[in-house]
């Protein structure tokens, strides 16, 4: 289960409900900003590979 700490839940929450939820199906731990930096760049990333 995706974890978000208190301390970045209002960055989370401004994201769209579509990356949101492509996040929350990851399965991660977000402790800190970069972790959630590090999950963006992944599916960025992915969706470069996929084009």
């Amino acid at each position: 289960m995706t974890y978000v700490a208190p301390a970045i839940k209002d960055k989370f929450e401004s994201l769209s409900i579509d990356l949101k939820n492509v996040i929350l199906e990851r399965d991660v731990q977000l402790n800190s900003v970069h972790d959630l930096i590090s999950v963006l760049e992944e599916i960025v990333e992915e969706g470069e590979a996929e084009e």
